[in-house]
């Protein structure tokens, strides 16, 4: 018996997914004309063309006699399909001779398309062409490219929902619609919507057209990216911040409600526990650092401590790694709610990442069930979760998951700590990158700037990057050997 995959239909998907990046590819080659790069947007050119020349092979070559995807055939189109997007993404960086470090540009690639704010590059030094590539790698990544893919498959005759739940394995997504390829659309026209809000509110403050696309991209995809080294800060801009901040937050909101809302359905949105548990949490801890900024003189000024407090807290929660002030010289306790901030995330099927609100809110809710059974070992307590029972199978893939992601994060920080970094270095570094946040605490850690670690530590953290992006376990699948075992049925 020999393994069953729809190979076939396998590499006529990865066609269209390879012409998608080959299209992506295109501005950057523009942008790279018109800033006087001319070697490197002829580099993206040849390299567009190739892309799109293998991948129109793939469509238009590949004849699948079934459209049938299983299971097995959705975790190994999402977990190689994104290794093949990350290496394209290398080929532009090391053709054009801009690093000759595979590790650099395997890195780069990596955070873009993970939407995480990390870099080994330095932002002043770096080519308006990498900028803009790196902006729109975050943001397909942002909202997934296979999910763009999903919306694409009744035209081969294939279903999407195996990619789809392996692509984002959302706990409440059934909040939009029972069809996975309309469901696929929607997101993408709310995503775009955002989008071309942000850019248009942004232009009103006069920032450069290119400073804004770069950092609209970067915004709305929860990646953080800006076209200056210092950040934010560059602008020194309320308004540009309290924009930034309020499309973080809302990127970082459950995208089935916004559907909720446009259909006038605002009662369910009030009642939805992660939404409340997330903003609650987002304000209190924004409360107490400003707080605490103002109290320890950290800052002169109750308006100050409030404008950093709680753009920092939004940054970190949300996971987009903006940093408007050197916020590793703040007082530990500050640093403390950030580092929880961070590795908590925002919620469900949104574009930010790390472990998600409402899988802390279960996790707390088996915690406190447990001790109530402790002093009633009789009694029957399910665990509720707005209202709903949250079923065993779902509590345990919860625990799990957790578990699972701090092991990951303590191996993670064990095998950095072979460079000799101290232990708040390593481990935010670690928790940075699985949670896509891209900024963590220590050395150059407000810069976000991994160039601090050596070239094989990058290709562990560009591994942490993808196994963050894709929760563990999409990635942890394709490791298993039962997986290419082929007397294990995978439906």
């Amino acid at each position: 018996m020999k393994l069953t995959l729809n190979i076939k239909l396998i590499t006529k998907i990865y066609g269209f997914i390879g012409l998608l990046i080959g299209v992506a590819m295109l501005p950057p080659a523009v942008t790279a004309f018109l800033y006087h790069e001319t070697h490197i947007g002829k580099t993206f050119i040849c390299t567009a063309a190739a892309v799109a020349f293998v991948s129109l092979v793939c469509i238009l070559g590949v004849k699948p006699k079934k459209h049938h995807l299983k299971t097995r055939d959705g975790f190994f189109i999402v977990g190689v399909g994104w290794i093949i997007v990350i290496l394209i993404g290398c080929i532009p960086y090391l053709a054009s001779g801009y690093t000759h470090s595979f590790c650099s540009a395997f890195f780069e690639s990596t955070a873009g398309f993970t939407t995480t704010g990390a870099t080994v590059l330095f932002a002043d030094d770096t080519p308006k062409a990498f900028l803009m590539w790196k902006a729109i790698s975050h943001w397909l990544g942002g909202m997934g490219i296979l999910v763009f893919t999903v919306s694409l498959l009744p035209a081969l005759g294939a279903g999407g929902h195996k990619i789809f739940r392996a692509e984002v394995p959302a706990l409440s997504m059934d909040k939009i619609v029972s069809k996975i390829s309309d469901s696929a659309k929607i997101l993408y026209l709310m995503y775009i919507g955002f989008t071309v809000l942000e850019f248009i509110l942004l232009a009103l403050s006069g920032m450069d057209v290119f400073d804004n696309i770069i950092c609209t991209l970067g915004c709305v995809s929860t990646a953080g990216l800006v076209s200056h080294s210092i950040g934010l800060s560059y602008f020194n801009n309320l308004y540009v911040e309290i924009i930034v901040l309020l499309f973080t937050v809302f990127a970082s909101i459950n995208f089935s409600l916004y559907t909720l809302a446009a259909k006038g359905n605002f009662k369910e949105i009030r009642r939805d526990t992660e939404l409340r548990t997330f903003l609650s949490l987002l304000i209190i801890s924004s409360l107490m650092i400003s707080a605490c900024l103002y109290f320890t003189g950290t800052y002169s000024t109750i308006g100050d401590s409030i404008r950093y407090g709680f753009f920092q807290a939004a940054s970190f929660s949300s996971t987009t790694g903006y940093a408007l002030t050197d916020y590793s010289m703040w007082p530990p306790f500050c640093i403390a709610i950030l580092f929880m901030l961070m590795l908590v995330g925002g919620c469900a099927a949104s574009t930010c990442g790390s472990v998600k609100v409402i899988r802390v809110i279960v996790a707390f809710k088996l915690v406190v069930r447990s001790i109530y059974r402790r002093i009633h070992p009789r009694a029957i307590v399910s665990v509720k979760v707005g209202g709903k029972t949250v079923s065993a199978e779902v509590a345990a893939q919860i625990t799990s998951f957790l578990l699972t992601f701090f092991v990951i994060l303590l191996i993670g920080t064990l095998i950095l700590s072979l460079q000799g970094f101290d232990f708040l270095t390593n481990i935010s570094a670690a928790a940075s990158v699985m949670s896509n946040t891209g900024i963590f605490f220590g050395d150059a850690g407000a810069s976000g700037n991994f160039s601090i670690f050596l070239p094989p530590l990058q290709l562990v953290l560009a591994l942490l990057m993808v196994i963050g992006r894709l929760e563990i376990f999409t990635l942890l699948v394709l490791l298993s050997p039962s997986f290419w075992h082929p007397d294990r049925a995978i439906d």
